[in-house]
């Protein structure tokens, strides 16, 4: 069986390793050793001057739309994963859809600006399958207008744009290290942001508000992450490189391989050092899609509608119709794409892909 994707998981004699610290610390949560080389490592691959690790990547979409959004309106993108949006409402706030580039798929930032009302906190955009949103454009928009601008980079771990770290841009931006992703720590994420002051905000944030065992800055949840799950980012870690590589192997045998002429791959933003995160193809309709994924899984190959549905189509934002958005979403489907894949599988999977376009 061939999955859309598959865990990395490093040697498990290299794991128990790093549990072994933990065991030998007898220290397994609130920062210990491990989560703080972890976020050292991290830092010097990443490029940034800072890093706040999570317990998931959700946590700290909620946290800064706690900090940014005060119950107000969100401008955001109704094509990304469910969690975009779920953190929106469940901060209270309003999401307010605008449609996406028909090519980068990230947020038209051309309309922006027709959604803004007195009501608007922030801008909330994802840079699509490590696809980078257009953030020049997007933060004189927000300079111009008052706005916080918060960035889910789900996708993006390694990404950088104009030769800086894509989470460099933004007041707050966000990873996930879930257990797909290209860096995991079985479950996680992490949270950024170049303003010291918030910064510290979103920091003690994460932490109960704590400022200190009996004393408190403000308002905080638990967002966390454990020494065992930092033991597996560690574990991960010195296999970068190579996880980088053969994913971009993967892309490049689509790339030479798939019939063009009747499929839309995404067009990656100018100036960008991408991840290869994700392998996303556009059909030219849904009953091509659908033609496709039933031969796909007919054969054990199961890729997924990556994203799908449209986000202002879903029962709780009932949004404004995103014509690009939902038909873009009705057409996409993510092939597999994880260290691993053989190249015999990879054949089969464009042939048959090819083959159901004749």
């Amino acid at each position: 069986m061939i999955n859309v994707t598959k865990t990395f998981l490093p040697p498990l004699q290299e794991y128990k390793k790093q549990i072994q610290r933990a065991w030998d610390n007898e220290w397994l949560t609130n920062r210990g050793e491990l989560i703080l080389e972890l976020e050292e490592k991290l830092k010097k691959y990443l490029g940034v001057s800072n890093i706040i690790i999570t317990n998931n990547g959700t946590i700290p979409l909620q946290i800064a739309l706690k900090l940014l959004g005060s119950e107000g309106e969100i401008i955001t993108t109704p094509f990304s994963y469910v969690a975009t949006t779920a953190s929106i409402v469940w901060e209270n706030c309003i999401p307010v859809f605008v449609d996406i580039h028909p090519e980068y798929l990230t947020i038209d930032e051309t309309k922006i600006e027709v959604a803004i009302t007195p009501r608007t906190k922030a801008i909330l955009a994802t840079h699509v399958f490590g696809n980078p949103c257009n953030v020049v454009e997007i933060e004189s928009i927000a300079k111009k207008h008052n706005l916080k601008v918060i960035y889910d980079a789900a996708h993006c771990f390694g990404v950088k744009f104009n030769n800086k770290s894509i989470f460099d841009y933004g007041d707050v931006s966000t990873c996930s290290f879930h257990a797909t992703k290209l860096f995991h720590t079985g479950e996680g994420g992490a949270m950024f942001a170049n303003d010291m002051d918030l910064r510290h905000k979103l920091f003690y944030s994460h932490n109960f508000g704590h400022n200190g065992p009996l004393a408190f800055h403000g308002l905080g949840i638990n967002g966390k992450i454990s020494e065992l799950q930092a033991a597996m980012g560690l574990a991960v870690f010195p296999y970068m490189d190579k996880i980088i590589k053969e994913r971009k192997k993967i892309v490049e045998f689509y790339n030479d391989n798939l019939d063009f002429s009747k499929l839309q791959c995404l067009k990656l933003r100018e100036n960008t050092n991408w991840n290869y995160s994700y392998y996303p193809v556009i059909f030219d309709t849904e009953e091509q899609l659908l033609k496709v994924q039933k031969e796909l899984n007919e054969n054990q190959i199961f890729p997924r509608r990556y994203f799908y549905p449209s986000l202002n189509t879903i029962e709780y934002t009932k949004g404004l119709e995103m014509p690009i958005s939902e038909s873009i979403s009705s057409r996409v489907l993510c092939l597999p794409l994880y260290v691993g894949v053989k190249l015999q599988q990879l054949e089969k999977i464009v042939i048959l892909i090819n083959s159901c376009l004749c």
